[in-house]
């Protein structure tokens, strides 16, 4: 979510006057908003988008709960140790949280394992009866989210788990003090840890308990709001649309059927009609990894009753695809909601699938590409349910409250509209050739680079000179992202300024920031690689003044004001066909920063939206890479052809970022000569020819400055006040709900009866 009290003060419209009210007092206002916790809730740009599209749907004036966990402890506190990714706790609630308001009067039960009983009814209908082995209750905290300049308050409600019985008294009598507390335990496990380490049983386990618990508890208090406003469950699906952000909530289809069939008696064709409707399916991914698969024997283990839901709705969906595809019995094997081949297990994107009535990417290609390949049959089967979504971030936090500087610029030249119809910022686009505003951009640029230089400083102890390019790739660690493709292509120009004294370049700033998953060996490898370089190069003499290399630790969105107002250049690297979308791209884009990227994800309407000339694009495409994957890549074959990347590739195996030890980083440099799954080898060439067009343009300050303010000119449709319009419109068929305050006159005129 990021901190509040910024964000809250300019959705009001006062943070103008808070920051002089604080000066008054004589206190810094920078200072006191720094003070604020930022919340551990969430996991990397998938959580963030869902923290933008909150904000936009109350600046839209759509009435929204937004429903998730309230996690005790955060995904984690990064730590840098001897350039290594140390996990700490990270304890956001440790002073309290000021913006929540507990609603214990609305807790909620919600159960795991056990078994299911079978009865009739005096109908004769089959009636099924979970009894589960152990009980949760949910208790709902609330915060306030608040619309830009709008009267619409809408509500974050997280769930906290607690036991029903915090004590057992005849227990702790008995001498038994770990049976009396050991229910608590349990039960305040679920929401103890964002994203435990599932590498274990036991953290599968409760990662899939941690899912239910949070889709349970929200569907229940939908049903209780129903029941509040005595509202026909028949007309659930017109009350609630419910967006299932990825696979996490796909449970969400056989927990809202087991609610209507078994505590509400609906019948099953009538619920199943009610939760189709009601339901629709984002997918974030087009990693077949990161596609949830749950065994079944854990899932069963874990969720009796949902087991049985999912086979009835597997027999009704099959009986389908036999209709529809008749004789393919290779296409019901790919279909079905549990996979057979490959241990046979669960598949949550198909459930998702199956029991939404829409289905939709989050960028044009991602969306063709989940079309064409990850999820063919189903766009076969239901080519109407399909579309795209391209992602979007908010312009309140991301400008205006993480870059006064540049809000206060753009304010001045065509007025504030902009912050709520971002698409204003084209009236910049004459303004870039105006030498004055020019110059007046770059001011603004250089200051929020000297920012982000004394917090390098502060965090990192590296000294770094503003007027450098500032280079910047901040986002989750992660091999398709390609972090060690920057590196090659920094120890490349090292190795190059070492051996050549009269080599010219521009000054570089390289910055990296991102956690690495706590069982991610190889994202942890990159990010000591990372480390090591900077540890050599920042104290070379040979490249002193002209290389800088840092690592950003615990990346969140407080860094992240920091961060992207004072990038010259956005890494968007990732190989072709393998992003989603991506979101820091925009945020980096609407504060002026060039991007360099490949044909991947968002990364392509933004090209098309700033246009060619004002984007630093290398790399393979799709259909290229497609066609290497195809004709035999061999990594090998490019690292005996190509001195250059044979030079980078062997100067880390010498072990000279790693004290002389060679065996340090083999595991990284073997998995690219041997398999190069993300095709960084072929890609090197491209990377580093398209960094020297970097350095050329930036040599000429008037040419870089147009390009930049262009860049932020032509942002307007990566506001996600656009995305959250079209789910409006073509999802979710809901309107704005405008609030307008009570006056004096209307009180007296009896408007509040």
């Amino acid at each position: 979510m990021g901190p509040h009290l910024g964000n809250n003060l300019v959705n009001l419209g006062i943070q103008k006057q808070a920051r002089q009210a604080m000066t008054e007092l004589g206190l810094d206002f920078d200072d006191l908003l720094d003070e604020e916790v930022e919340p551990g809730l969430g996991n990397g740009g998938l959580g963030r988008l869902a923290a933008c599209f909150l904000d936009s749907m109350a600046t839209l004036e759509l009435p929204s709960l937004g429903y998730g966990i309230r996690y005790e402890f955060g995904i984690l506190h990064q730590a840098i140790e001897d350039g290594w990714q140390v996990e700490k706790t990270d304890r956001w609630l440790r002073h309290g949280n000021p913006w929540e308001i507990v609603r214990p009067e609305w807790t909620l039960q919600v159960g795991f394992g056990g078994h299911t009983e079978r009865s009739r009814d005096a109908s004769g209908r089959e009636r099924v009866r979970w009894v589960p082995a152990k009980v949760a209750n949910g208790v709902p905290y609330d915060t306030p989210i608040l619309g830009y300049r709008t009267h619409t308050c809408n509500t974050l409600r997280l769930f906290r788990a607690e036991a029903p019985e915090g004590f057992d008294l005849e227990r702790f009598n008995r001498g038994d003090y770990w049976g009396a507390v050991n229910l608590k335990i349990v039960a305040e496990n679920l929401t103890k840890v964002l994203y435990p380490n599932d590498e274990s049983v036991q953290g599968k386990e409760l990662r899939l308990e941690q899912q239910f618990f949070f889709v349970s508890c929200a569907l229940q208090d939908m049903l209780r709001i129903m029941r509040t406003q005595k509202l026909p469950l028949s007309s659930f699906h017109e009350k609630f649309a419910i967006q299932l952000n990825d696979t996490h909530p796909a449970i969400a289809v056989a927990e809202l059927m087991r609610l209507l069939v078994d505590e509400q008696d609906v019948p099953w064709a009538q619920a199943w009609e009610i939760t189709r409707k009601s339901l629709s399916y984002t997918n974030h991914t087009l990693l077949p990894e990161a596609l949830e698969r749950w065994p079944l024997d854990l899932f069963g283990r874990v969720l009796p009753r949902h087991l049985e839901i999912i086979y009835d709705v597997n027999a009704g969906f099959l009986d389908e695809v036999r209709q529809r595809f008749p004789g393919d019995h290779e296409a019901i094997a790919r279909m079905s909601l549990i996979d057979e081949q490959n241990g046979r297990a669960v598949r949550m994107a198909h459930l998702a699938c199956v029991g939404s009535h829409a289905i939709n990417g989050v960028a044009k290609l991602h969306t063709e590409l989940l079309a064409r390949d990850v999820l063919h049959d189903f766009h076969a089967m239901w080519p109407d349910k399909f579309s795209n979504k391209t992602n979007g971030v908010t312009p309140r936090r991301f400008v205006a409250l993480s870059n006064p500087r540049l809000a206060a610029l753009v304010t001045e030249a065509i007025g504030d509209g902009w912050v709520r119809e971002l698409e204003q910022l084209r009236w910049l686009e004459p303004m870039a050739d105006d030498a004055a505003f020019r110059a007046e951009w770059r001011d603004v640029k250089l200051e929020n680079k000297r920012v982000l230089a004394a917090q390098l400083r502060r965090r990192t102890g590296i000294l770094t000179d503003p007027r450098s390019i500032f280079d910047i790739q901040v986002k989750r660690i992660h091999e398709y992202k390609r972090q060690h493709l920057a590196v090659l292509n920094i120890v490349d120009l090292y190795r190059r300024l070492r051996e050549d004294p009269t080599l010219e370049a521009a000054p570089r700033t390289f910055v990296f920031g991102g956690k690495a998953a706590p069982g991610y060996r190889m994202a942890k490898l990159i990010i000591k690689l990372i480390n090591s370089v900077a540890a050599v190069v920042n104290e070379d003499p040979a490249t002193r003044g002209l290389l800088k290399v840092a690592f950003l630790p615990n990346f969140n969105v407080s860094i992240g004001h920091r961060v992207y107002p004072a990038a010259d250049v956005s890494e968007q690297i990732s190989t072709a066909g393998k992003e989603a979308s991506g979101t820091g791209n925009m945020k980096f884009t609407m504060n002026g920063a060039l991007t360099v990227g490949t044909l991947d994800g968002a990364n392509i309407e933004i090209r098309e939206a700033v246009g060619a000339e004002n984007f630093f694009l290398f790399g393979k495409t799709v259909e290229e890479v497609d066609a290497l994957w195809r004709t035999g890549y061999r990594p090998m074959d490019l690292y005996e052809a190509n001195p250059r990347l044979r030079a980078a590739l062997d100067l880390i195996g010498s072990g000279h970022f790693s004290a002389g030890d060679p065996w340090l980083f083999r595991p990284l440099l073997d998995n690219l000569l041997h398999h190069d799954p993300y095709l960084l080898l072929a890609d090197f060439d491209d990377y580093v020819a398209c960094h020297a067009r970097v350095d050329a343009t930036y040599r000429d300050p008037e040419r870089w400055t147009r390009m930049s303010i262009l860049n932020s000119a032509r942002s307007g449709g990566f506001s996600s006040d656009r995305t959250i319009n079209e789910y409006a419109a073509d999802i979710w068929r809901v309107k704005r709900v405008p609030i307008r305050l009570l006056s004096r006159s209307d009180v007296r005129a009896g408007v509040l009866q």
